[in-house]
């Protein structure tokens, strides 16, 4: 029996709201819905009673939910068993966000090659629904993430929190300001234009992105605002382009460095996320993690 569907059945008798497993899933509510129908009929029983916002599961639900926990276990276990042997020949995996590769991880990847001998590595970029389906699927042995999944077979260590500023191209500007201008808006896991607008800004956001070069490169050429790290404030390449908006709250977004629950003892795991996480923090970055 396909184990995506039982996992799938855990998860609705878990959360009692469909909506809610498919977020937890990354998947559409309708591929629940279907998963748990298709389900059903391999069993020719019904396993939940579906009142309005009132799901429970029937007597033959309850009988399955034991024996899905061990089938999901066994899987685990076998795959786990296996990729030992596997993974002495298999370069390792690692992926993140593009925001994250871009002003974090790009600088750490090099020194790797350095410390770790006969290291191979292969190294994506993608969204953050990609990267957990690739670390499921074994595809990805390591993904750096702004949101921490909620998925049971995932761990996620949060190893460092990046403050990201509002900036603009103009000097001076106050909050009113930089927001009646465009707004770019990056992908760190949140809108954080959301947490500024309160019915202040002119209109959405004129660039939605996942590139941090991208983003700089129009509100140099264009003009406008976004949230940015601080190391950008202090490159000598945006001295007199970039500027923060005084009044504007400093948003710390967390880092989780994500791998598969059982994986915590592979030492090459822990050497290369230790390494990646590792990373040159400026005073106001440093405060944030020390205090964590």
């Amino acid at each position: 029996m396909d184990t995506e569907l039982l996992k799938t059945f855990m998860e609705v008798s878990r959360t009692r709201h469909f909506g809610r497993a498919a977020e937890n899933l990354y998947l559409t509510q309708s591929a629940v819905s279907f998963r748990v129908r298709q389900l059903e009929s391999l069993l020719g029983v019904e396993l939940f009673s579906r009142q309005r916002n009132n799901i429970q599961l029937t007597p033959a639900g309850e009988r399955l939910l034991p024996l899905a926990e061990n089938s999901v276990r066994l899987e685990q276990r076998i795959r786990h068993e296996v990729a030992r042997v596997e993974t002495l020949d298999q370069p390792l995996g690692i992926g993140a966000l593009p925001v994250l590769w871009e002003v974090l991880l790009n600088r750490q990847l090099g020194r790797m090659f350095d410390d770790v001998s006969d290291l191979r590595l292969t190294a994506v970029s993608h969204s953050s629904g990609t990267l957990i389906r690739q670390l499921l699927e074994r595809s990805l042995d390591l993904a750096f993430l702004l949101d921490a999944p909620k998925v049971d077979e995932l761990t996620a260590v949060e190893v460092l929190q990046l403050p990201l500023h509002f900036v603009s191209s103009v000097a001076g500007q106050d909050i009113a300001a930089a927001l009646a201008a465009p707004v770019v808006n990056l992908d760190w896991g949140v809108s954080t234009t959301g947490l500024l607008t309160d019915g202040r800004a002119r209109h959405s956001p004129a660039l939605t992105t996942n590139s941090v070069q991208l983003a700089v490169d129009v509100i140099s050429r264009q003009g406008g605002s976004a949230y940015l790290p601080s190391t950008l404030l202090e490159s000598a390449s945006y001295e007199g382009k970039l500027f923060p908006v005084a009044d504007a709250p400093v948003v710390h977004r967390p880092v989780y460095a994500t791998f598969l629950t059982g994986r915590s003892d592979d030492s090459l795991l822990v050497s290369v996320m230790q390494k990646l996480s590792a990373l040159e923090l400026d005073s106001e970055m440093a405060a944030v993690v020390e205090e964590n």
